[in-house]
Order: C-alpha cells, then sequence, then structure tokens
C-alpha cells in the first residue's frame, strides 16, 4: 500500500506546483514515479496524471485558440517524441538516471535565472522554434518533461495570457493522447499502469484545488526558489545515483 501514498503525495505536489506557478507538474511527478516504476513507464504514468485538469483549462480557454500557431512545432515536436520513446526503452537504467539528473539540475537553474532577472523574450526566430520543438520533444518521449521550451515559445507568441493558456495546454492535451497510443503500442505502458494514474488523479485534482485557495497567502518568490532548489536536489540526487 505504500505506493498508494508516494502517488498521492506525488500528485498531490504536482497538482499544487503547478496551481501556484503555472508549470512544473512533469517535473514534480518524475522526482518520485522512478522510485515506483522505471524511469519510461514513470513518464507515461506522469502524462497522464494531469489530464482531467488538463481538459478543464482547454475547455475554459476554448475560444481564445489559434489552432495555427500549433501545427508545425507539434508536428515537430511529436516527430521527435516518438523516436524518443523507443530509444528510452533501449537505453540502460543508469544512463536514463543520469539523463534525467542533469536535465532537472538545467531545469531548476534555468528557472532560477528566468525567475531572478525577469528575462522575457520579444521574438523567437523560427529555426529557434525548430530547435525549442525538438529539445522538447526529445525530453517528453523520454521523461515526460517537454513543458519548459515550449512554454517560453508559446509565451512570446501569444497576444494574451488567455491565448497563451489555451495554446499550451491544447498543444500538451493533443501530445497526451497521441505519446500515450505511442507509449501503449511500444508495450511501455500497459493497463497495470492505470492505477497509478487514477490514484495520481485524485492527488492532482486535490493539489490544484490547494493551491486555489492558499496562493493569495503564499509569498510566491519563495515558494518558487524552495521549489527550484528541491529540483536541483532531485536532480543531484539521480547523477550520484547512478554513477
Amino acid at each position: 500500500m505504500g505506493w498508494i501514498f508516494l502517488m498521492l503525495f506525488a500528485a498531490l505536489m504536482a497538482g499544487f506546483v503547478q496551481g501556484v506557478t503555472g508549470f512544473g507538474s512533469g517535473i514534480i511527478m518524475m522526482i518520485f514515479l522512478p522510485y515506483l516504476l522505471p524511469i519510461n513507464q514513470s513518464a507515461g504514468v506522469s502524462t497522464l496524471t494531469m489530464i482531467v485538469a488538463n481538459i478543464m483549462v482547454v475547455w475554459h480557454y476554448r475560444k481564445y485558440l489559434k489552432w495555427q500557431r500549433l501545427v508545425l512545432p507539434f508536428i515537430i515536436y511529436i516527430t521527435t517524441a516518438f523516436f524518443s520513446v523507443y530509444l528510452s526503452k533501449s537505453m540502460a537504467t543508469g544512463h536514463l538516471k543520469s539523463l534525467l539528473g542533469l536535465l532537472l539540475v538545467v531545469l531548476a537553474i534555468y528557472y532560477l535565472i528566468m525567475s531572478i532577472h525577469s528575462i522575457k523574450l520579444k521574438n523567437i526566430p523560427i529555426y529557434v522554434m525548430f530547435v525549442f520543438a525538438i529539445i522538447s520533444g526529445f525530453f517528453n518521449g523520454l521523461f515526460g518533461i517537454g513543458g519548459p521550451l515550449m512554454a517560453l515559445y508559446f509565451l512570446t507568441i501569444a497576444d494574451s495570457k488567455e491565448n497563451y493558456l489555451a495554446s499550451i495546454q491544447t498543444f500538451f492535451l493533443i501530445d497526451t493522447f497521441c505519446i500515450t497510443i505511442i507509449r501503449f503500442a511500444s508495450g511501455i505502458l500497459t493497463l497495470v499502469n492505470l492505477k497509478f494514474v487514477f490514484i495520481g488523479i485524485i492527488g492532482a485534482v486535490a493539489g490544484t484545488i490547494l493551491a486555489n485557495h492558499l496562493v493569495k497567502h503564499l509569498n510566491l518568490k519563495i515558494i518558487k526558489l524552495c521549489i527550484y532548489g528541491f529540483i536541483a536536489f532531485s536532480g543531484i540526487y539521480y547523477l550520484i545515483t547512478a554513477i
């Protein structure tokens, strides 16, 4: 029964972090899930756990969506993710842990710098979008963590906050369906894994509700710094244990 409590806690944390900061549910889930499942299965469970919250946001902001902005980056993204999903089946566990650890450390540093200096981009050239989509698709296929660069891309080209949320959430909702089909077809995910998803959805919804109630009472800067520090610490842990 220990897996239930760990899954609930992981999803609760993921939902809370997503509700407070607007990002990072996949990152938080991948800190905990490798204790329960192989890394490639963890990525699949992580992706599916947030699907209910994802659908709710997409429906709420549906009228602000501009479909044409999603097509090209998604084709590049999902093509790369397709290959990295199959790559994850043949990579040694130690190598996957090393990559995951390095990714978590880099993401923590990335978010810390963006937060401290309030860096904002006014434009992203088409070739940079290609690079963002390839990198994001690659790590999404391996670990279910494809959000940071694509979020930056859609934030930069968005006409409004509503358009940004509609774009990024629709992008990842379509991704969830596509990448999950690939993972089931490749044998990475099976029906047995759905028990983790169902428990996770309960935790994720609870964490999101908790965030909505507490966010106005929290010092968000301190909370974000604690989250980034925890992500970095977890990344270093995975790097050390992979040696």
